[in-house]
């Protein structure tokens, strides 16, 4: 049977760990008193004869004595009182009435620390709590809002039919009367005043306006329910409001910048196009419209989760209690369970069931007007299912593990006899077009194989890293799905690689061979952009999306994932080389003419070349200007010259590639020196968290997910030996016997180690960034936000 402390550890959500019940310190408290106990009763066994030990027991069996003894008074008395004359929480406090245990004070400090977990967990759950009704409050206005915009398309579409118009264009410029019943009143007599208008997307064609438009309907400002203010903004509900729909991606962001241009065209000319009564009309278009409801969406699915951890959070310290004071009632054999836990139950966290009335709204909501009525729709949204761990995925990872093994020795057998990898060889054409695959695939599956070792880590220390990320449970790899994915595709690699040795071992001529590493590279190319459902293809996708979000970084709203993944980027320089040589050497065809050096010769691809090891650094400097962009935080900034410093010492290193004279030396040497002082002090300072003064931890930081300190200092001093990787340019090390291209990526493989070792503490502090907030959800923005009359 699994003990409490287990299961309490594990169901517990990692974000909110510090608010729940003390249970681990609560233990500590009740073995004092539990050794106290045991140090008397030893002493009184020792001077107590039998003969007095059976009197006893049989004066307690009957059951006068029995009566007497549970109509004890009560051995522990609970105050409640206000916490301060300004607040509604109550704070407990116990009085001991009796001695419950041999030593008075191990009693009171166990009951002074029930009496804190009880008002911490009354404090959290009263603030998470109207947070979330907040939260609540406004999402029901917004879909009011929503609701009101999508009947007003309805309208139109029933107005227009199927009118050619209505074909062109999905926007719409509508008045909606403030009270139903007129509305329904005077829908016989009149219409609704509608025109179709131009998308946002596609801004510079003049809206066009409805045939009825040609007779206005004149209505008072204070009957309109909805009406245009000025260009975006609009009154609701007796509120100005506009539509702010993040600029996310290059659309959206092309589209409010041209917006902008042409805003003061559209109300300029907007008071030509009014009513009467002055009234301009509402212009919104049904793609922005269907992006807020995307948002809206988003934001009911988060807040659903969180009220769940919240009702996690109020089970779990319940039976926290009940068990502590289970223990504690036999330890000292007092009946304590009936009293405190009575005030427990009848406390704010356990008798308040707010939270549980606001779940069923939002399960209502989301089913009426998001799942089409249908619950089982909507539960798949609100509570998706993690997919079930297969015991066959374990077996193929040793199926695929001892297949690679072998692969790999006949491999490197082969090579060894054939003398593929030694210096000065004759077979600098197999160096020169073949190795360059088997060296990116085995950089990039050794980089995927430590991110599934992360995970691995990151789940045995409770880090909560899928959301992070903002990973679904439809898009997240487990561990052992990473480690599948690396066995399968490098016993396929080296398979193939081996038999490519082989042919050429037995006396092929590179001209018949060549095109298989080509195909194999295309094999992958393939299975990465399949459409069909298989290969992981939800993970396929999103791996796709953040690629293209990192080479578009500035028009991309930059979060996590995306910069996490360009910080792994900028260790896989040597791949993504390799990469640009064996396109550019398939592509123009030089494996027919048997060619290698052609790529090396032209100037175009050349510097192409050169200019794939500044790429990284300089989209992840462009994401740090879109952070600053987006949240004016200085600090990225200077994480920004930290990229720029890391370009500048690999352009000193490429100039010293072409011109092997002192003076660039020198300028190596100090520009790598410079860039390798920043990063050391931003990976352990920033991205660790580490390095804090006054920790408790010395040079640490208060808070650590690993029990041993001594792994921490030992991680910094390797990360310290592995950024001094650049040295080898300087001293020209090399393996003896084995060619330069094998020591490179020797060296190329311990920055990838690097990158992985790092990841770990990256999402640890970051982990533990959101613990220190107890941020456990994402805080979608809404669409629809209020304005002041001027603005």
């Amino acid at each position: 049977m699994v003990k409490f402390t287990k299961q309490f550890e594990g169901q517990l959500v990692p974000e909110w760990k510090d608010a729940f019940v003390d249970y681990s310190q609560l233990k500590k408290d009740l073995k004092k008193i539990h050794l106290l106990t045991n140090e008397v009763e030893k002493k009184h066994t020792e001077t107590e004869t039998s003969l007095i030990k059976t009197i006893k027991s049989s004066l307690g069996k009957l059951s006068i004595f029995g009566n007497k003894e549970r109509e004890r008074s009560r051995a522990i008395k609970i105050h409640r009182k206000l916490a301060s004359s300004g607040s509604n929480s109550d704070v407990y406090e116990t009085e001991l009435l009796e001695n419950i245990a041999d030593d008075t004070d191990a009693a009171k400090e166990f009951f002074i620390c029930m009496d804190t977990q009880l008002n911490k967990v009354n404090q959290f759950y009263m603030t998470k709590e109207k947070e979330f009704l907040e939260r609540g409050e406004s999402l029901k206005q917004q879909m009011e809002i929503l609701i009101e915009l999508k009947d007003a398309f309805k309208q139109k579409q029933a107005n227009e039919g199927s009118t050619q118009e209505s074909k062109e264009d999905d926007s719409i410029s509508c008045t909606i009367l403030c009270e139903e019943d007129s509305l329904r009143s005077r829908a016989d007599q009149t219409e609704l005043q509608e025109s179709c208008l131009e998308d946002l997307e596609n801004n510079g064609v003049e809206p066009l306006e409805s045939p009825r438009s040609e007779e206005p309907m004149k209505i008072n400002n204070e009957d309109t329910k909805l009406r245009t203010v000025s260009g975006r903004v609009f009154s609701c509900q007796g509120k100005n409001l506009k539509i702010k729909i993040p600029l996310t991606n290059p659309s959206r962001t092309f589209s409010a910048i041209s917006y902008m241009i042409k805003e003061d065209l559209i109300n300029q000319s907007s008071s030509k196009k009014c009513g009467p009564d002055g009234v301009n009309k509402l212009r919104i278009s049904k793609k922005k419209l269907s992006h807020a409801e995307k948002m809206i969406k988003g934001a009911l699915t988060e807040l659903y989760k969180g009220l769940n951890y919240l009702k996690t959070y109020r089970n779990l310290n319940m039976l926290a209690f009940m068990n502590i004071l289970k223990k504690f009632d036999k330890v000292t054999g007092k009946q304590i369970l009936p009293i405190y836990l009575k005030v427990v139950e009848s406390s704010y966290f356990n008798s308040s069931d707010k939270v549980v009335n606001l779940t069923d709204e939002v399960e209502e909501w989301f089913i009426k007007h998001f799942a089409g009525e249908n619950r089982r729709k909507a539960m798949k949204y609100l509570k998706p299912h993690n997919r079930k761990e297969s015991h066959s995925v374990t077996f193929f990872i040793g199926l695929f593990t001892g297949c690679f093994v072998a692969l790999l020795a006949g491999y490197i057998i082969v090579a060894h006899l054939t003398g593929m990898y030694r210096k000065n060889s004759e077979n600098t054409f197999y160096m020169e077009t073949a190795y360059p695959v088997l060296s990116m695939f085995g950089l990039l599956f050794l980089h995927l194989f430590l991110y599934g070792c992360n995970i691995f880590m990151w789940r045995k220390a409770r880090i909560n890293y899928s959301f992070i990320f903002e990973l679904g449970s439809e898009n997240e790899l487990k561990f052992r799905d990473v480690f599948l994915i690396c066995t399968a595709s490098m016993s396929l690699i080296t398979g193939v690689m081996f038999a490519h040795l082989s042919l050429l071992a037995k006396g092929y001529s590179f001209g018949q061979v060549q095109v298989i590493p080509g195909l194999l590279l295309l094999v992958f190319f393939l299975i990465l952009i399949c459409p069909l459902n298989i290969f992981y293809k939800s993970s396929r996708y999103r791996l796709i999306t953040v690629i293209r979000n990192i080479v578009f970084s500035p028009l991309y709203k930059v979060v996590m994932l995306d910069f996490f993944m360009a910080d792994q980027l900028c260790s896989q320089v040597p791949m993504l080389r390799n990469l640009e040589y064996i396109a550019c050497y398939y592509i123009t065809g030089s494996y027919a003419t048997q060619d290698y050096g052609y790529c090396m010769r032209v100037k175009y691809y050349r510097d192409l070349a050169y200019a794939v090891s500044f790429l990284p650094y300089y989209w992840r400097a462009m994401q740090c200007a879109r952070r600053w962009f987006d949240e004016g935080e200085t600090s990225h900034l200077v994480n920004l010259g930290k990229y720029v410093s890391a370009m500048l010492a690999a352009g000193t290193k490429v100039a010293y590639e072409k011109e092997r004279s002192i003076g660039w030396l020198c300028l190596v040497v100090v520009m790598s020196s410079i860039a390798t002082i920043y990063q050391l002090y931003w990976d352990f300072v920033k991205d660790w968290g580490l390095l804090q003064r006054n920790s408790n931890n010395p040079w640490l930081r208060n808070q650590l997910m690993l029990r041993h300190k001594y792994i921490y200092y030992f991680s910094m001093v390797l990360n310290l030996v592995l950024r001094l990787a650049w040295l080898q340019t300087v001293l020209h090390s090399s393996f003896e016997h084995v060619d330069y291209r094998v020591t490179g990526l020797f060296l190329a493989a311990l920055e990838v180690i690097r990158r992985g070792h790092w990841n770990f503490y990256r999402l640890e502090n970051e982990h533990l960034n959101n613990a220190g907030k107890f941020r456990a959800v994402k805080t979608v923005p809404l669409p629809f936000r209020e304005v002041d009359e001027e603005d």
